[in-house]
């Protein structure tokens, strides 16, 4: 099993429209520290599948016959504002597993062209060949999944969007061996938020459910500029995101 992030920015992304700061300006001339909307790709026994769908290049990224699937975290537009131009290909479907929220996003559940919603139910796990899945609830805005994914003992929890977790979700990850946990880290530490963590909430998940190695991800603005300036802060096992960080295996190997 390999995960990949493709994206590991909040809806705003990095840098910031209309901001000048240092970091906004650095990172304009460094596009290796832009920040697309999170999202990821899992891969395993030559399937592949992406977790989101933000990004709004998918179908140069990914021609038809590519992609196996498409986990769905929730239906905000930042998650899944690339569907609406793959919806209209042509060739055989594409199966979008998503939490049940029945408002889906604009009118993506009543012209879903080749997309195939399939609705899933929290803590119901499924499988798609050697990949189990499981969907956990967790706390925002809208109906929100995040998912467990394990491959021959392997485990790797991808939580966003989230403020702090539910106590059954909580509780669930501390009962297994986890090695990789990606978890919403979208404000400074400090921050008054709703939502979605602030790195306290993502460094307090961290030390509750105590996986091998943390990654933050769906990173703002303002978290960036803080990271930029106190990365030495940070525990060796939490490993801040970017897009295109190869989290797994890697983070794994490296722990060993």
């Amino acid at each position: 099993m390999r995960l990949t992030l493709l994206g590991s920015g909040n809806s705003a992304g990095m840098p910031l429209y209309g901001c000048n700061c240092d970091r906004c300006e650095l990172v304009r001339s460094e596009t290796s520290l832009r920040r697309g909307p999170a999202s990821a790709l899992i891969e395993f026994d030559n399937k592949k599948y992406l977790i989101d769908a933000g990004l709004m290049d998918l179908a140069d990224r990914y021609p038809a016959g590519s992609l196996d699937g498409i986990f769905l975290t929730h239906f905000h537009a930042d998650h899944v504002q690339g569907l609406f131009h793959l919806r209209w290909g042509k060739g055989d479907k594409i199966p979008v597993y998503c939490p049940p929220d029945s408002n889906g996003c604009d009118d993506l559940f009543k012209n879903p062209g080749i997309l195939d919603f399939k609705s899933g139910r929290k803590f119901e796990s499924f499988e798609l060949g050697a990949l189990k899945i499981t969907p956990l609830p967790l706390i925002h805005s809208r109906v929100t999944f995040g998912y467990l994914f394990e491959y021959k003992n392997q485990r790797i929890a991808y939580l966003t969007d989230t403020k702090g977790l539910p106590e059954n979700t909580a509780l669930y990850l501390e009962n297994i061996s986890l090695d990789i946990m990606l978890i919403d880290t979208t404000f400074p530490p400090g921050s008054d938020s709703t939502g979605h963590n602030n790195l306290d909430d993502a460094l307090q998940i961290h030390d509750q459910v105590n996986p091998g190695r943390t990654v933050l991800t769906h990173i703002g603005h303002d978290l960036d500029v803080w990271l930029s300036d106190n990365l030495t802060t940070l525990d060796k096992d939490v490993v801040v995101g970017s897009d295109h960080l190869n989290v797994f295996p890697y983070y794994i190997q490296d722990l060993i």
